[in-house]
């Protein structure tokens, strides 16, 4: 069973070495803009008692914008749960929009986003390319399944 909860104070730090270790540095580049996560809010997954996940957002008017999103626990439902609690709190919080920015590399993701009920709505050619270039020159190459990593694809769920 997977327990889904808010980031606090005393999460910070773990959370700062998730983020650093998922994404190279603890600042994400997405849509030509450097975004701090540890800035934000976020949701920690907890399974069998140990932190398994985490996702950053942000709510700005009436959308809220998944930031970050990071399952330590592959194949196990951490992502799934997390997506679910945020999707909530959105619907909470009367957004009318849930979104994310993903890269053209991250197919395991696309594929989790498209079955949870995500769609592609936009497609940033060569966005990553450009951030690489001017915000963030430690954004690798290419991805873990070796497939150049250039574009970021937005995806969204109507709430």
């Amino acid at each position: 069973m997977i327990e889904v909860r808010q980031l606090t104070e005393a999460d910070r730090p773990w959370a700062l070495g998730v983020e650093t270790e998922s994404w190279g540095a603890p600042i994400v580049a997405r849509l030509g803009e450097l975004v701090d996560p540890a800035l934000l809010p976020g949701l920690v997954a907890v399974a069998d008692g140990e932190r398994a996940g985490l996702l950053s957002y942000a709510v700005r008017g009436d959308a809220c914008e998944v930031v970050t999103l990071r399952s330590l626990l592959e194949g196990q439902g951490v992502a799934r749960a997390l997506l679910d609690a945020v999707r909530d709190g959105a619907s909470a919080a009367v957004c009318l929009r849930l979104w994310l920015i993903t890269t053209n590399d991250n197919t395991r993701a696309l594929r989790l986003y498209q079955r949870w009920g995500m769609g592609i709505v936009a497609f940033h050619r060569h966005a990553v390319t450009e951030a690489r270039a001017t915000l963030k020159p430690a954004i690798p190459e290419r991805g873990s399944d070796g497939i150049a990593i250039e574009h970021e694809l937005e995806l969204e769920l109507l709430l």
